[in-house]
C-alpha cells in the first residue's frame, strides 16, 4: 500500500464536522484507500473537511480582515497598524497566518485528490470519486487565486508526498501569470466534475463558473468574465436575499440562495475552531455580555463611511452608528444599573451617553453590523459562545456575479449604456434602495463593489487589479484616520502592491527569496 493512502485519512482525523445535515462522518483514524472510501457518504464526509473553519480559520480570523478590509481603506485599526500604513513587513502575524491557512487547505486537496484517484485506479465507483476530485479542485484552485491576488509570484505544489520523499523543499516562486493559468485549470476541471446542484452548502458546476468568472475579470478577460457570470445568471439558481445583514448575521440563513461557495461554521458542543471568531473583533464594546465577547478590534473607517449614498440601505446593514437600533436585543450585565436600564427596552447606538450607561465612542464614532451575531441568545440575538458565532463565511456570493458581468460588459470602455449590465447592476443597487442608473463607468462599478463587499475581504484586490497608478491614486485619496485627527497616505509605492513572502518561510525554503521562474515549460 502506498504512503500516500494515508495521508488523507490523517489531514481529515484533525477535523471536525461543521454540520450534521452537511458533512457529519465518522472517525477516520487508521484509514486507508483499502478499507474506506467506499460509498458516497465516506468520500463527502472527507471532502467535507474543506469547507470547514478549521483549516481556513488562520486567514478567515483577522488575516481576511488586515489584508482585505484594512489595507483597503474599509476599516481602521489600532492594532494592525502596519497594513493601515502600508508598513508592514515579511514578518508580520497576519500575513504568516494567511499562508500558512493557504497552503494547509491545498495540502488537504492535494493528498485527497492523489487518494481519491488511486481508489478509483483500484476499482473504487467513479460517480461518488468524480464528484469529490472536483470538489478538491475547486478548493485548490480557489485558494492559488487567492494566493496569486496576495502574494503576485508563489510556490506551486500538487503532491506533497512526492516533495517529501524527495528531500527537496527548495521550491522556488512561480510566475503570477502562472499561478493564475494553474487557478484556472483547477476551476476548469471542477466545472467539468461537479454536479449541477447538490444539498445546499455543497458546490455545484455553477460555484466553479462564478469562481472563474471572477478570475477571468481579474485577469481583464472580459469575454470569458461575461460568459461565465451569465452562465450563472441563466441557471436560474441564484438570487439576492431580501435580508442583506441576516445573511452575515443569522445562522438560520446559512448557504442560502445567494451564496455560491462559503466556508461553513458551526456553533454546537466545543465550537474551537470551527465557529465562526469575527464576532468579538468587530462587536462594539458596549455589546459585550457574559455570552459574546465583543472588543471591537477593527472598526469602519472614516473613508468608507462617506463612501456611502444617501439612503443607501446597506449602510444600515453594515455599520452600526449613532442611532442605531436592534429592539430585539437587551443585553445586561452584573452588577451595572445604569447599563441595564439603558439596554432594558432594546439596544441603541449611543455616541453621547457615558461607557457605564451603554454608550460607545470609538475612534471612528462606528462599528461593524456585518458578521456580528449579537450580544447572546439570553439577550435577543442569535446564539453567540465567547468569541463564536455558527454563521458562514462567504467567499462567493450572486451579487458579485452580477457586478462582474456589468464590469466585463463594460470591458474598460469609458462608459456603458448596456440594457443587460444595468439590470445586473441596478437588481444590486434596488436591494439597497437606490435609484437605478443609465449608464455606469468602471469606477461607478468600483464604487459598488465598495459598499457591496465592505468587511467582506474582497476591496483590496478591486484595488490593485487597478493597476499602480490607479491603485495609487485610489489610496492617496483616503482618509485612514480618526474623528480626532486625518491621516493620508502620501508614500504608496509599487512594491506594496502585494505582500511579502513570510520571513519564516524564506528562511526554511531560500528559493522563495530569488526571482519567479516558469511553472509552464
Amino acid at each position: 500500500m502506498k504512503r500516500t493512502f494515508l495521508y488523507c485519512g490523517l489531514a481529515a482525523s484533525l477535523l471536525t464536522a461543521c454540520n450534521k445535515e452537511f458533512i457529519d462522518r465518522p472517525s477516520l483514524s487508521g484509514t486507508t484507500t483499502g478499507n474506506y472510501y467506499n460509498n458516497a457518504e465516506e468520500v463527502r464526509g472527507a471532502t467535507s473537511t474543506l469547507y470547514s473553519g478549521l483549516p481556513w480559520r488562520n486567514y478567515e480570523s483577522r488575516a481576511q480582515d488586515a489584508i482585505g478590509d484594512v489595507m483597503s481603506g474599509n476599516m481602521f485599526t489600532y492594532t494592525d497598524v502596519e497594513y493601515l500604513n502600508f508598513t508592514l513587513s515579511s514578518a508580520s502575524e497576519r500575513i504568516g497566518a494567511a499562508w500558512g491557512a493557504f497552503y494547509k487547505i491545498i495540502g488537504y486537496s492535494n493528498v485527497m485528490i492523489k487518494t481519491f484517484e488511486e481508489k478509483k485506479a483500484a476499482g473504487g465507483g467513479a460517480a461518488y470519486l468524480d464528484p469529490a476530485i472536483a470538489e478538491c479542485h475547486f478548493i485548490r484552485g480557489t485558494v492559488y487565486f487567492y494566493i496569486a491576488r496576495t502574494w503576485g509570484h508563489a510556490p506551486i505544489i500538487t503532491d506533497p508526498g512526492e516533495t517529501a520523499l524527495s528531500g527537496n523543499f527548495n521550491i522556488p516562486r512561480y510566475l503570477q501569470s502562472d499561478v493564475l493559468r494553474f487557478a484556472l485549470e483547477e476551476l476548469k476541471l471542477a466545472e467539468a466534475g461537479l454536479p449541477e446542484s447538490d444539498v445546499p452548502g455543497r458546490l455545484t458546476k455553477y460555484s466553479a463558473k462564478g469562481m472563474m468568472s471572477k478570475l477571468y475579470l481579474y485577469q481583464k478577460d472580459y469575454a470569458n468574465a461575461k460568459a461565465k457570470a451569465e452562465e450563472v445568471m441563466n441557471s436560474g439558481k441564484y438570487n439576492l436575499v431580501s435580508d442583506y445583514n441576516g445573511m452575515f448575521t443569522k445562522s438560520s440563513m446559512n448557504n442560502n440562495e445567494e451564496c455560491l461557495f462559503s466556508i461553513q461554521h458551526q456553533l454546537s458542543g466545543d465550537p474551537w475552531g470551527t465557529g465562526n471568531l469575527k464576532n468579538p473583533d468587530r462587536g462594539a464594546a458596549n455589546l459585550r455580555t457574559a455570552e459574546a465577547d465583543a472588543w471591537e478590534m477593527y472598526v469602519p473607517s472614516l473613508d468608507l463611511l462617506k463612501e456611502y449614498e444617501f439612503g443607501d440601505l446597506r449602510r444600515k446593514w453594515s455599520v452600526m452608528e449613532h442611532g442605531w437600533t436592534n429592539p430585539n436585543w437587551k443585553p445586561q450585565r452584573v452588577n451595572a444599573p445604569k447599563y441595564n436600564a439603558f439596554m432594558a427596552n432594546g439596544f441603541k447606538y449611543d455616541t453621547l451617553v457615558s461607557a457605564d450607561e451603554g454608550g460607545n465612542l470609538n475612534a471612528t464614532r462606528s462599528n461593524i453590523a456585518k458578521y456580528f451575531a449579537g450580544p447572546g441568545k439570553s439577550f435577543g440575538s442569535d446564539a453567540v459562545l465567547g468569541q463564536n458565532s455558527g454563521n458562514n463565511v462567504v467567499l462567493l456570493r450572486y451579487a458579485d456575479i452580477l457586478l462582474i458581468y456589468a464590469e466585463a460588459t463594460l470591458a474598460g470602455a469609458a462608459s456603458t449604456t448596456d440594457a443587460k449590465a444595468l439590470a445586473a447592476l441596478n437588481k444590486v443597487r434596488a436591494r439597497a434602495g437606490l435609484s437605478p442608473r443609465t449608464s455606469f463607468t468602471i469606477d461607478d462599478i468600483l464604487h459598488e463593489r465598495r459598499v457591496e463587499f465592505a468587511f467582506e475581504g474582497d476591496y483590496w484586490y478591486d484595488i490593485q487589479r487597478q493597476g499602480f497608478a490607479k491603485a495609487k491614486a485610489m489610496i492617496q485619496k483616503q482618509n485612514r484616520g480618526t474623528a480626532t485627527g486625518a491621516n493620508y497616505i502620501t508614500t504608496f509605492t509599487e512594491d506594496k502592491m502585494y505582500l511579502p513572502i513570510p520571513a519564516g518561510e524564506i528562511i526554511q525554503d531560500p528559493e522563495l527569496a530569488k526571482d519567479p521562474v516558469p511553472y509552464y515549460k
